[in-house]
């Protein structure tokens, strides 16, 4: 099984772009109007959709859930190299849990999250803009 998220974007060029070094991978299927990712490891089926006009992140966040700490250092680095602006959250409490963490924005205002989740909480003491996401430009 594989989890699909379409996302409306308004430059597919760039938004091709952003997520293919992102996902660290090439899209399967381009079109003039549409790009699909298909992706093993996490298995998603991404598509971006070209749309005249988009308002920013119309979901709350997307994110990657990695295995421990080192992987959320190592992605992040990878995509500070590619030249994104990572803005980073380590030990913050979020959605139940202390987090280590780090943010980019795709061109049309998308956040996503690389986050290890190192335990949970009982009650929500929120230290991070995870359930309140500021946009910032990649």
């Amino acid at each position: 099984m594989k989890m699909h998220v379409g996302v409306n974007v308004t430059d597919l060029e760039k938004s091709i772009k952003f997520y293919s070094q992102v996902f660290n991978a090439e899209p399967v299927k381009v079109k003039p109007d549409y790009a699909k990712f298909l992706l093993n490891d996490p298995a998603l089926n991404f598509t971006l959709n070209l749309k005249d006009k988009v308002s920013g992140n119309q979901v709350g966040h997307f994110g990657f859930q990695v295995e421990n700490r080192d992987e959320v250092f190592k992605h992040k680095e990878r995509l500070e190299k590619l030249g994104f602006f990572a803005r980073e959250e380590m030990d913050v409490n979020c959605c139940y849990a202390t987090q280590d963490k780090f943010w980019v924005t795709d061109p049309d205002g998308n956040e996503w999250e690389f986050f290890f989740t190192k335990g949970d909480l009982e009650n929500i003491v929120q230290q991070s803009s995870c359930c309140a996401v500021e946009t910032i430009k990649s």
